[in-house]
């Protein structure tokens, strides 16, 4: 495993081995040790799996308390992830960070507390992503931004992406600045 420190201070992007031959492949996703070795969470609270079709996007979603960090991964298919530093104290307060994510690239990504994140369905296929959060889902501190916000600056390879009711209401994020959750 290598663990690369990104632009965005406490965000990483972790490179799996991924052994494959003729018959498929075989990839440890988290090892207790390696992850301590790297400075990565090592406790979890909390496994999920979103299933979700082409052209979907999810996000911009953080929860603040308590605070929530994700370990991001794709299981089949491929994402476009984002992580945007909301942290009002942050050097890179309002910045962002994209990467695609595949069953095939070996790739995850680690979203600390600060962060909202996102992603929208690149492949063709049913994609599943698998994540791993280190405190328990609270409805009642969950935020989000809009995930087309100008401000932003992110280029999204969708331009009509298929979004829930919640994710159509999403607050601006200059509405966000005036009332920072970080």
């Amino acid at each position: 495993m290598k663990v690369h420190s990104l632009e965005l201070n406490g965000l990483k992007l972790i490179e799996l081995k991924v052994h494959g031959d003729s018959r498929g492949f075989f990839v440890e996703r988290f090892n207790e040790r390696e992850f301590q070795t790297h400075g990565l969470p090592t406790h979890f609270a909390q496994d999920n799996h979103s299933r979700s079709a082409h052209g979907i996007l999810r996000g911009l979603h953080y929860q603040t308390n308590p605070a929530q960090g994700k370990l991001v991964g794709v299981t089949r298919g491929k994402i476009w992830d984002v992580a945007v530093d909301i942290r009002r104290d942050s050097s890179t307060f309002g910045k962002h960070f994209a990467v695609e994510l595949s069953d095939e690239n070996g790739l995850m990504m680690w979203v600390p507390a600060g962060f909202a994140h996102g992603f929208c369905v690149t492949s063709d296929s049913t994609t599943d992503v698998l994540y791993k959060v280190d405190t328990l889902y609270s409805p009642q501190t969950e935020g989000g931004i809009a995930w087309n916000d100008p401000e932003l600056e992110i280029t999204w390879p969708v331009s009509h992406p298929s979004l829930s009711a919640r994710d159509q209401k999403q607050t601006s994020f200059a509405d966000y600045c005036k009332h920072p959750a970080f």
